[in-house]
């Protein structure tokens, strides 16, 4: 006589078996963006904001580079146009990102859900949330948020209140760590990429000659920034596609 087994397959988690493993997978990206969130909060200190109106902000808009160069416009008087074009050009990648998540929800999920991770929609927690295997949970990345988000919104509220505390010379020491960060994202695609390390270079030079020559000189910084941003991008998408980079690396 011979048995049968039946097998079953692993049930789904809970939501709330959803949420602990999405928090707890967001314990090293929320003590990061704490890390971060610090030199932001430096920064926000010398444009003027207060520790509620940083704390909001960070807490409103959790990216990185799109907070930093809104933050910094901020500090130099501009526009509300040029704030808001800066933040969109620099957050632009978290379109796909979010286009890329949605494939990836457990089928019949409400646009509610939709619309909820949409608003946390980071490199970090993309990579956690892309990386697990099956349709993602959507309790899964509002575990995950919860833990990073305060993260970076404390964390730009404590720099802003160690700014407040610290002397000028120690403050101005620390806002080195912003141009740190740049780097941190900068050379490591650089060095595997000429084309990015080209696109890179000349951004650095361009930018350099725009503060000078005329008529782009005559213009503010986040103008310049934006003209700059979408001509160098542009001119690289066109000369060197994606499968061109592709065959290179």
């Amino acid at each position: 006589m011979t048995s049968t087994k039946q097998q079953s397959s692993p049930l789904p988690p809970t939501k709330s078996e959803a949420l602990r493993q999405g928090a707890h997978d967001a314990i090293p990206i929320g003590l990061g963006y704490f890390a971060v969130a610090f030199s932001l909060g430096i920064i926000c200190r010398s444009s003027g904001l207060s520790v509620f109106q940083g704390f909001l902000a960070s807490l409103l808009n959790n990216t990185s580079a799109g907070e930093f160069a809104a933050i910094t416009l901020i500090g130099t008087n501009a526009s509300y146009m040029e704030i808001a074009l800066v933040t969109l050009i620099a957050n632009a990648r978290y379109m796909l990102m979010s286009c890329a998540l949605s494939q990836r929800l457990q089928p019949g999920q409400s646009f509610l859900h939709r619309l909820g991770i949409a608003f946390a929609v980071t490199d970090e927690l993309f990579g956690i949330a892309i990386a697990r295997k099956g349709a993602l949970n959507p309790w899964y990345y509002y575990g995950a948020m919860a833990v990073a988000i305060p993260g970076w919104a404390f964390g730009t509220a404590s720099g802003i209140i160690a700014g407040s505390a610290l002397p000028e010379r120690i403050v101005s020491a620390l806002s080195v760590a912003l141009f740190g960060m740049f780097l941190a994202i900068i050379i490591p695609p650089a060095r595997e990429s000429r084309v990015i390390l080209t696109v890179v270079l000349t951004s650095f030079i361009a930018s350099f000659v725009a503060t000078y020559v005329e008529p782009l000189s005559q213009l503010t910084g986040g103008t310049r920034t934006i003209i700059l941003t979408v001509a160098i991008a542009a001119a690289a998408a066109w000369l060197r596609p994606v499968q061109d980079v592709q065959k290179e690396a």
